[in-house]
C-alpha cells in the first residue's frame, strides 16, 4: 500500500516539475524573442522552411475534406430539402472547425516532428552546448525564430486549408451533383460571419499554432542526446501535440459559441 503511494506520489511530483519547466522554458523563450526585429530574417526562413514544405500536404488534405463535405453535406441536406445550404454548410464546417483543427494535426504530424528532430539532433551533437560556450543564446538563436514562425505559419496554412477546401465541396456540389452555382454562393456570403466565424476560426489556428510549436521544441529541447532519446521526442510531439490540439479545440468552442 504504501509503495503504491509512494508510486503516484513520485509521479505527480515528476509531472508538476516537468509543468514547471516548461513554464520557465517558455517564459525565457519568450524574453529571448525580445532582439528577433533586427533579425528578422531568422523567422522568415522558418516560415518558409515551415510554411512552404507543408503546403502540399495541407492543400491535397483540404481539397479531400472539401469533396466529402460536399459529398456528405448533399446527402443530409436533400433528406430536408436544402440543398440549397451545402455551400454555407461546407463553409462553417471548415472555416470554424475542420480547418484550424485537421490544420493543427497535420502540422503536428509534419513541421512539428520536423522542428523536434531538428532540436534534438542539434543537442545530441553538441551544437547548442557550443552556442551556450560562444555566448550564444540557443533560445534567442534557434528556438524563437522556429516558434514564432509556427505561430505566423498556422493561420496561413489554415486559411489555405479552408479556401481549398470550399473548392472542393463546389466541385463535388455544383460541378459534380448539380447544386444551383448561385445559391451555393449566395448561402455561403449571407452566412458566414466576419468575426464571429472567420475571426474565431483565425484565433483557433494561432491558439494551436503557438501550442504545437512550443510542444515541438520543448520536446526536441530535452530530448536525451542518443537516436533514441529524439525518436521518443519525436513521437512524443505528434501524441500530445494532437492531444492538445483536441483538448484545446472543445475549451475555445465552448468558450467561443456558447
Amino acid at each position: 500500500m504504501m509503495d503504491w503511494l509512494a508510486s503516484i506520489g513520485s509521479q505527480v511530483r515528476g509531472g508538476l516539475a516537468n509543468l514547471g519547466l516548461q513554464m520557465r522554458t517558455l517564459v525565457a523563450m519568450l524574453r529571448a524573442s525580445s532582439g528577433l526585429p533586427r533579425r528578422l530574417r531568422l523567422v522568415t526562413d522558418q516560415v518558409h522552411f515551415i510554411g512552404n514544405y507543408s503546403l502540399v500536404i495541407i492543400a491535397v488534405s483540404g481539397l479531400f475534406v472539401g469533396f466529402v463535405l460536399g459529398l456528405q453535406g448533399y446527402y443530409t441536406l436533400n433528406k430536408y430539402g436544402s440543398e440549397q445550404a451545402l455551400g454555407l454548410l461546407v463553409a462553417l464546417s471548415l472555416v470554424r472547425e475542420l480547418g484550424p483543427v485537421v490544420t493543427a494535426l497535420l502540422f503536428a504530424g509534419r513541421a512539428g516532428t520536423s522542428l523536434t528532430a531538428e532540436i534534438g539532433l542539434m543537442k545530441a551533437t553538441e551544437q547548442l552546448a557550443a552556442m551556450e560556450m560562444m555566448a550564444v543564446d540557443p533560445l534567442a538563436r534557434v528556438l524563437a525564430p522556429r516558434f514564432w514562425a509556427g505561430v505566423i505559419a498556422m493561420p496561413l496554412l489554415a486559411a489555405v486549408f479552408s479556401a481549398v477546401g470550399v473548392l472542393g465541396g463546389y466541385i463535388v456540389g455544383v460541378v459534380l451533383i448539380g447544386v444551383d452555382e448561385g445559391a451555393f454562393w449566395s448561402q455561403m456570403q449571407g452566412g458566414v460571419e466576419l468575426w464571429a466565424d472567420i475571426g474565431n476560426g483565425v484565433l483557433k489556428s494561432v491558439v494551436f499554432g503557438v501550442a504545437v510549436s512550443f510542444i515541438a521544441l520543448y520536446q526536441g529541447y530535452v530530448a536525451a542526446p542518443t537516436p533514441e532519446g529524439v525518436a521518443r521526442a519525436t513521437t512524443r510531439t505528434v501524441v500530445i501535440g494532437s492531444l492538445m490540439v483536441l483538448w484545446l479545440d472543445f475549451l475555445l468552442t465552448a468558450l467561443m459559441f456558447s
